[in-house]
């Protein structure tokens, strides 16, 4: 094969490459929707993607929440928690088929702080309350192990009153999954 022809068919090749992996400047920019938990969690609406969960079907899920995150940003699993709900509900599905429990523990502990102690401990405003308070809203249970809270020293008068203290997420995941809640890791 000639040289000239190798270096441009390599061209050819590199260019659809290209054209392929990176949008082109007038490729439109999705549309991201929040349904449900209006201020975190925003999904692009997929109506004729595969794979949509049913309307009729009670959806039971587990979320195990341990990622911690910047003590000024919100936590991003409970926002992944947020973006869950405004998936099944862009997909049309009725939020009271969403059965959602996030148990908290682990280096995700101090989310759950009320907004005074947070300030205290972390010199910043707790930027979870709100997400924490629309996930409730929305009918999810935000639950944090009493073990996390025992081991971070923090006082179970510190947590938030959208969220309730139980024995410990170790007891929280095995019972919820006797009780046929999905898990799904974080």
């Amino acid at each position: 094969m000639p040289i000239e022809i190798f270096a441009s068919s390599r061209a050819a090749l590199l260019g659809l490459a290209l054209g392929v992996l990176i949008p082109s400047a007038g490729a439109a920019e999705p549309s991201w929707v929040n349904p449900v938990i209006k201020d975190f969690g925003a999904v692009v609406s997929l109506p004729d993607a595969g794979l949509q969960p049913s309307k009729d079907v009670d959806y039971k899920v587990v979320f195990n929440v341990t990622v911690g995150g910047g003590n000024d940003k919100v936590n991003p699993s409970l926002d992944r928690v947020a973006r869950t709900v405004n998936v099944f509900a862009s997909a049309g599905v009725p939020v009271s088929r969403l059965h959602f429990i996030a148990v908290v523990h682990g280096p995700a502990t101090p989310a759950v702080l009320d907004n005074e102690h947070y300030r205290e401990k972390f010199s910043v405003d707790n930027p979870n309350v709100k997400l924490i308070s629309e996930l409730q809203s929305a009918g999810v249970k935000v639950v944090v192990c009493g073990q996390a809270l025992a081991h971070n020293k923090f006082p179970q008068e510190w947590v938030n009153k959208d969220v309730e203290t139980t024995l410990s997420a170790l007891s929280d995941v095995i019972i919820l999954e006797q009780q046929g809640y999905a898990l799904f890791p974080m």
